[in-house]
């Protein structure tokens, strides 16, 4: 072989350049079903265009959503794409960049879906009178799901944390292509038929498509015949089967359904000593009635005895005696004798204590009198002073050079001629 050698780059390069330059690829409408949608969050919208020929890879970028995507797009929608064919050159890779989706219709197969849901809905076969209980305490619980994956680690992961001791028997069947249904199917009689506590039925998520053998009618009847209680673990949280319809209890995820599954062993141990517990306490409030009415009954005995019933009479006679004493007329005036001579000793006692506290008044009273006595303070070295009129004088201003008053002393009286007058703003000060 002869010619110039090129790098992957260059050719992917290359490849890109024709895209731009082909006025078709530029502008493109493309429709198809909505297949392997994900809302990303990012914003970004990745997902597949696929009809009876082919599959072409899609997405919208979040700054086209507003104006590009005017409906909720989901799996199965048949659409119209408007947008752009372009090469991912670093992985060599084509896409779709839509710039508009536009809804024409339902997929093939979400008719096909609802179809099939509304024909076994009308035969009752999601019926709550046909649900099975879920036990509570399952032992020995059967899967029917693929022998690797996620789904399975999860269910043994969270069934092993939950209850050690569980045992788990795994019929390992195919749930995606053509033979999935018939594996699913021999998959649940097998385990029905082995005597299980509960089945749990499933896969992990993926597209319509990938989980469209648990939407066939053959998986609905097999999980509807099943003696056996059965969860149905379908894919994601969002994903929904027939067989989600027809089992007896919908898990959103495989470790959900694990969840539901196996029992809790640390909260049923903790349950359990919780009710000893109570159940103890309770026992002993019992025994503790029963040893006190045990009590009562005994007293009663006690005191409804000949020998208890002659001591109450015994009793009763010596009250009787004691009133008949009380109620005799001796008695009766002894006892008014006494009542008299304790009524003369309070009276007296009484009359001793006010004429007391009268004297004490009485001695306050003159201590106060004393003190405002005129001769008292005249003795104190004060004097009293009135004018000719005989009036009291307190205020100097009040009289003239040449008026004549009259002094008292303690001792004596002074008749005076006023020869001058001196007066102080602020009074006299001693």
């Amino acid at each position: 072989m002869s010619g110039q050698t090129y790098t992957v780059g260059q050719v992917n390069h290359y490849i890109a350049g024709l895209f731009q330059e082909d006025f078709l690829l530029r502008r493109i409408r493309v429709k198809g079903e909505v297949s392997n949608l994900i809302y990303h969050k990012s914003g970004h919208i990745y997902f597949s265009l696929k009809d009876s020929s082919g599959v072409l890879g899609a997405a919208m970028w979040r700054s086209q959503r507003a104006s590009g995507l005017t409906f909720a797009m989901r799996e199965g929608d048949q659409v119209v794409v408007s947008g752009t064919v372009q090469v991912y050159e670093k992985g060599g890779s084509y896409k779709l960049i839509a710039s508009q989706i536009e809804k024409e219709g339902l997929g093939d197969l979400y008719v096909r879906f609802e179809a099939l849901k509304k024909q076994l809905s009308e035969m009752g076969m999601f019926d709550a009178s046909y649900k099975k209980q879920i036990p509570r305490y399952a032992t020995k619980i059967g899967i029917v799901t693929a022998p690797t994956g996620a789904a399975i680690r999860d269910i043994i992961q969270v069934s092993k944390r939950r209850y050690p001791g569980i045992e788990i028997v795994l019929y390992p069947a195919l749930v995606q292509g053509e033979k999935a249904v018939a594996s699913i199917v021999r998959g649940i009689q097998t385990l029905d038929a082995m005597g299980m506590d509960l089945l749990v039925v499933g896969r992990g998520g993926g597209s319509m498509e990938d989980l469209w053998a648990f939407n066939e009618e053959s998986v609905a009847r097999a999980i509807f015949d099943c003696r056996t209680p059965l969860i149905s673990a379908v894919g994601h949280e969002t994903d929904t089967t027939i067989a989600d319809f027809v089992a007896d209890l919908r898990a959103p995820t495989p470790s959900a359904a694990a969840e539901l599954a196996v029992f809790d062993y640390a909260s049923l141990q903790k349950d359990l000593r919780s009710k000893r517990e109570r159940m103890a306490s309770a026992m002993q409030y019992r025994l503790n009635t029963f040893r006190n009415r045990l009590a009562d009954i005994e007293h009663r005995l006690e005191t409804a005895s000949p020998q208890e019933m002659i001591r109450n009479l015994r009793g009763r006679l010596d009250g009787a005696r004691h009133r008949l004493d009380q109620a005799h007329p001796s008695r009766r005036i002894s006892l008014m004798r006494e009542e008299v001579l304790r009524a003369r000793q309070r009276l007296c006692q009484d009359m001793d204590r006010r004429l007391e506290q009268k004297k004490q008044l009485l001695a306050v009273a003159v201590e106060r009198l004393d003190g405002l006595s005129p001769v008292r303070k005249l003795a104190s070295g004060f004097s009293y002073v009135q004018d000719k009129a005989g009036r009291r004088v307190e205020d100097a201003g009040k009289l003239k050079v040449g008026d004549f008053i009259h002094i008292y002393l303690h001792r004596g009286q002074l008749d005076a001629e006023v020869s001058g007058i001196s007066l102080k703003k602020d009074g006299f000060k001693g």
